[in-house]
């Protein structure tokens, strides 16, 4: 299973829509998701045996997301992965909040 795929289950009973990296649909409130570091974790006989997977979770939404991103962060606690930062954004020209939050995950 791709690490895509693994991110996408992971949040989909949260109840909104998740993409990879961009979202284009009419919703207000959703999750956008890309990996911005990878490398090799556990190495036996020249070969990678586990890859460690840095993960940064997108949340958007135009009102409050506090519930969601505690549903975000326990949806990836609960599928192996760890919080490493998270930061709370405002983007000014489309008057969206934006909160980041950085995971870090092995397979």
């Amino acid at each position: 299973m791709s690490i895509n795929s693994i991110i996408i289950n992971a949040l989909k009973n949260i109840g909104l829509p998740v993409n990879f990296q961009t979202y284009f649909g009419d919703e207000k409130t959703y999750i956008t998701f890309f990996e911005y570091n990878q490398k090799s974790r556990l190495n036996a006989d020249d070969e990678e045996q586990r890859t460690a997977h840095f993960i940064q979770v997108d949340v958007w939404s135009n009102t409050d997301y506090t519930d969601i991103v505690s549903q975000v962060k326990q949806a990836m606690k609960s599928n192996g992965f760890t919080r490493t930062s998270e930061a709370d954004l405002y983007e000014k020209e489309t008057g969206i909040f934006h909160k980041v939050i950085r995971f870090k995950g092995e397979i």
